[in-house]
């Protein structure tokens, strides 16, 4: 089986990665942990950091020396599955944290990457030792030697069985926090998504791991790849509402970058109410996330169901100071997935709260056609208005939320279902060519209105909308709105919705993708 990231999660999962939420943030740590073993003490600091990742930047890109090919794709699905770092040896292993343990390379994770421990302004490494990991006798992990690197790490929530986060592979990472499930992933940045340029995927090639005074857990890490080299801090809160991760960027350009992605998600969506063609799958619903949420500028609310097209779509929703956006997971009924191995009514959403003023750009959603459950084909991510040049800094901050919901009252009508059939009346043939589109709203503004208070809003992009309506579901505590459209195969169907009485919007704006049929 090929070992991808989202396989990668599953053997985490199966050998007890993912768990039960921490009561309370991890304790600062008294000294340096004496379970892993650490090299000699050096001076570190954020802003050192800044300043090698600047000068890393203006010298040509060097790729990570490679270890042995062969032993690396060896460890596939069960050969990683296998391996364990050892309890005894995390760093902080008796903080209630639970510690953090490392992961080996793999052929998902195939960068040696640096681990350094921080307290009081010293930076230590932690030595690579194949004794420090639990795996068979003949293991292809054994293969690399005894100078490997890791691949990772992960922090161990204080059952010392289960973790919370785990970073793993290029620069991914990924919380199971607030359900206790892993899902969707993020990363530092992504590089010429979905152009005619390669995509490029830079690396943490280092991180350096602290606990501030405070008990939260800091992250600094080393970015560099053939384009652009960075630096950046990540804070850790959490709480029962999920993860907070307070990240700082300091980005230096090698090399023009045609599509920057500020904060990239990476989900998968397989299909789901709307779009039921791609399996004739058992369960009614797969997917990590269902809708891409975003808030703009300007304080509108947009909610874009998610596709599994048959080509590669890309969407942009230009914006300026964007307040906040987010890959969803908002249907929770176990009813509607009936995954009890999965659990995709679990998976966590992931929120990016943008911190000051990120100026004009876009929202990017690009989606990749899938005919399984185990590829990330959907990716969103902020690009700016204007693409980076060889020699020029940017600097980024941002909150991330793994959360169930957006962490801001949204304040109007959500879309909570979107469904999508032939034309016509039911249980009568469909006029040719012509489709039906179903949009159910729940939330603030909608309650105690009647039938005919509520005006539905549609505009296509191209031709008019047929009968459309909207009205209270009977016994629900729901409005549906409701309307035909000419689309004939192969024809491209963009279109926005709202709920609104008088002038004043009573939900967010419904935007479909386009047909792909």
């Amino acid at each position: 089986m090929p070992l991808t990231r989202r396989s990668a999660l599953a053997a985490l999962i199966a050998n007890g990665a993912a768990g039960a939420l921490a009561a309370s943030p991890a304790p600062a740590a008294a000294g340096w942990p004496t379970e892993a073993p650490l090299g000699p003490p050096r001076p570190f600091s954020y802003e050192a950091l800044k300043a090698r990742a600047a000068a890393l930047a203006d010298r040509p890109y060097v790729p990570p020396a490679q270890l042995s090919a062969e032993a690396l794709h060896a460890i596939d699905f069960d050969a990683f599955g296998q391996v364990a770092y050892r309890r005894e040896s995390s760093l902080w292993a008796e903080a209630e944290s639970g510690g953090i343990r490392f992961f080996p390379l793999a052929r998902v994770a195939h960068v040696p990457v640096a681990m350094n421990v921080v307290w009081r302004g010293q930076a230590r490494p932690v030595e690579y030792s194949p004794a420090l990991f639990d795996m068979p006798a003949n293991s292809p992990v054994r293969r690399l030697g005894d100078k490997a690197g890791f691949g990772g790490f992960r922090v161990m929530n204080d059952d010392r069985q289960t973790d919370w986060i785990a970073y793993l592979g290029a620069s991914y990472f990924r919380s199971a926090d607030p359900f206790n499930q892993y899902g969707l992933s993020a990363r530092g940045l992504a590089i010429d998504t979905a152009t005619s340029r390669r995509e490029e995927f830079p690396v943490f090639t280092a991180f350096w791991l602290e606990h501030e005074a405070a008990g939260r857990l800091v992250v600094h890490a080393l970015l560099d790849g053939p384009s652009v080299a960075g630096a950046y801090r990540i804070r850790h809160q959490r709480s029962a509402a999920g993860l907070v991760q307070e990240i700082e960027a300091s980005l230096h350009f090698r090399a023009a970058v045609e599509r920057l992605g500020v904060a990239p998600l990476t989900s998968m969506y397989w299909y789901g109410q709307s779009d039921r063609r791609p399996s004739d799958d058992w369960r009614p619903q797969i997917h990590d996330s269902d809708g891409l949420a975003i808030w703009t500028g300007a304080g509108e609310r947009i909610w874009r169901p998610l596709a599994n097209p048959s080509r590669v779509v890309t969407n942009a929703f230009l914006d300026k100071t964007p307040r906040g956006f987010g890959l969803m997971q908002r249907n929770r009924n176990f009813a509607e997935y009936e995954d009890d191995g999965a659990f995709y009514d679990r998976r966590p959403s992931a929120w990016v709260e943008p911190v000051g003023d990120w100026g004009a750009g876009s929202v990017q959603l690009v989606e990749i056609p899938t005919a399984r459950e185990t590829d990330d084909n959907i990716v969103a991510f902020w690009t700016p208005a204007a693409s980076p040049a060889p020699g020029q800094a940017l600097d980024f901050a941002y909150r991330l939320h793994w959360t169930a919901e957006e962490p801001s009252p949204v304040g109007v009508a959500r879309v909570i279902a979107t469904r999508v059939g032939h034309g016509g009346r039911p249980g009568e043939p469909g006029p040719p060519g012509r489709r039906k589109w179903v949009v159910d709203f729940a939330g603030p503004g909608l309650e105690g209105l009647r039938r005919g208070d509520v005006e539905p809003v549609v505009t296509l992009e191209a031709g008019a909308p047929i009968n459309p309506i909207a009205y209270p579901v009977v016994g629900q505590a729901r409005w549906r709105l409701m309307f035909d459209a000419d689309a004939p195969p192969g024809a491209a169907v963009n279109a926005r919705a709202f709920l609104r009485r008088g002038g004043a919007a009573l939900s967010e704006t419904w935007v479909y993708p386009v047909a792909d049929a």
